[in-house]
């Protein structure tokens, strides 16, 4: 059993860089769907009720009756379901800046990714990669506390349900919870690569 443990031991910098790997694979690929339509209208709900984000949307504070007369967000009657394009969301989220914003975030992100992978080679441009990947996931979390989409709704029906709100996460916001496991994985990355930094005094501010 012992000499099973000492394996692990041996291979910890190398499980290290697996994450940093994995957080470049999930920047890259998240990042580059960035670009596409239904991605961009997907993060919509997050970025318009981030008080971090919404500035950078040209319709955030908007409200609008719905078709049951009630008062609601602009935002939400202009949602494209994944796998269904409607002109007119289309038109409202260029005029939104939607898709604009979700070009550069999806720009950030794999910058973000890059320098995690450079941290392999490169200790001090992977403590930032690292930092960064902390940073973002910290944003990222706090859309469980500002995004109403993240818990499941209470949209009636033969009898009421008991399972609305929190801590009843939607499928929005279980993948958001997810990103703990970012942010647990920038700072392990980031702090291996300080110790790289400090051994070798070279690479130190």
């Amino acid at each position: 059993m012992e000499k099973f443990l000492t394996l692990f031991i041996t291979f910890q910098n190398s499980y290290i860089n697996i994450m940093r790997i994995a957080i470049f694979v999930v920047m890259a690929w998240i990042g580059g769907l960035k670009a596409f339509t239904y991605e961009a209208d997907g993060i919509v709900p997050f970025v318009i009720n981030s008080p971090f984000m919404s500035f950078f949307y040209q319709n955030t504070g908007n409200t609008v009756i719905n078709e049951q007369g009630k008062e609601v967000a602009e935002y939400t009657l202009y949602k494209n379901p994944e796998g269904k394009t409607v002109q007119k969301n289309i038109e409202w989220h260029t005029q939104n800046n939607t898709y604009v914003f979700s070009y550069a975030l999806g720009l950030v992100i794999i910058t973000i990714g890059i320098l995690v992978l450079l941290g392999i080679w490169f200790p001090k441009i992977g403590f930032w990669g690292g930092l960064l990947t902390t940073g973002m996931s910290l944003i990222t979390l706090s859309f469980l506390l500002t995004t109403p989409e993240v818990y499941v709704p209470n949209l009636g029906g033969d009898f009421p349900t008991p399972t609305y709100g929190f801590p009843y996460l939607s499928g929005a916001g279980r993948l958001v919870l997810k990103d703990i496991i970012m942010l647990a994985g920038g700072l392990i990355i980031a702090s291996e690569a300080a110790k790289r930094m400090v051994q070798d005094k070279r690479n130190l501010f």
